[in-house]
């Protein structure tokens, strides 16, 4: 492995998790619930320099140091069944846990409060602002993470280890920096809600590498991590504006 390489994996790897404990621990700085402190420009601030960082940084390695060209592929019908069917497989499983087993489960208590203060520093307190929040999430950043997780970090991985191992490591990397988003929300309870909640994070991105790897398109694996999304924020709708009032 070139050294370039080394260096570029690791921060790869290594950056989007440094940057979620900057704009979702270190900056964010406000009281819980229910006093609501509205937008944290702090927050807004690390958040976008964050993730123009991550998001660029492919870009940056590809195209100004190994001076290859990128050109999206053309979008295709290939593994979409498989991937819309494994997103609302786990969308349903999870929202039927949540439902009938965690919505008024101790384990959940203080989750409203603490994702109420945390929606609200990122300017999105509001049902409509949440929704259009949501969005953004669901549709623009979780195709930004597929270039970024799968074509990327996957991607060069996979050009020096054994695809089982890329897909291993990768998805860790993706999983340690979901630990830092999940943690504010549910603090005290790493062993017991974060960490499985981590781990099922791992197993969908390595449901993703692993169909990435067969179909040699983000595609398929965008709609599947959508549709997840979706139903994340469904849950988050609920512990924001329904269950807390």
């Amino acid at each position: 492995m070139k050294k370039g390489d080394l260096a570029a994996l690791a921060f790869a790897v290594i950056f989007p998790t440094v940057a979620a404990w900057a704009y979702f621990m270190a900056f964010s700085s406000e009281p819980p619930a229910p006093t609501a402190t509205g937008p944290n420009p702090a927050v807004r601030l690390a958040y976008g320099l964050g993730k123009g960082v991550q998001f660029g940084f492919p870009l940056f390695w590809v195209w100004g140091v190994e001076r290859r060209r990128i050109w999206p592929a053309k979008p295709t019908f290939r593994g979409l069944r498989f991937g819309i069917g494994f997103g609302l497989a786990v969308s349903a499983v999870g929202l039927a846990i949540y439902g009938l087993v965690l919505r008024d489960h101790p384990l959940f208590r203080g989750a409203s409060e603490a994702m109420t203060s945390k929606v609200a520093s990122f300017g999105a307190d509001t049902p409509a602002r949440f929704l259009v929040f949501t969005a953004f999430l669901a549709v623009v950043h979780s195709l930004l993470e597929e270039y970024y997780w799968r074509w990327f970090v996957f991607g060069k991985l996979r050009d020096y280890m054994p695809s089982w191992g890329a897909i291993l490591l990768s998805s860790v990397a993706f999983m340690a920096y979901h630990v830092v988003l999940l943690f504010p929300f549910f603090a005290g309870k790493f062993l017991t809600l974060v960490m499985p909640l981590s781990l099922g994070i791992a197993v969908g991105g390595a449901v993703w590498a692993w169909l990435y790897e067969r179909i040699g398109s983000i595609y398929a694996p965008w709609l599947s991590h959508l549709i997840i999304d979706v139903a994340i924020f469904a849950v988050g709708y609920d512990l924001i504006f329904v269950k807390s009032m």
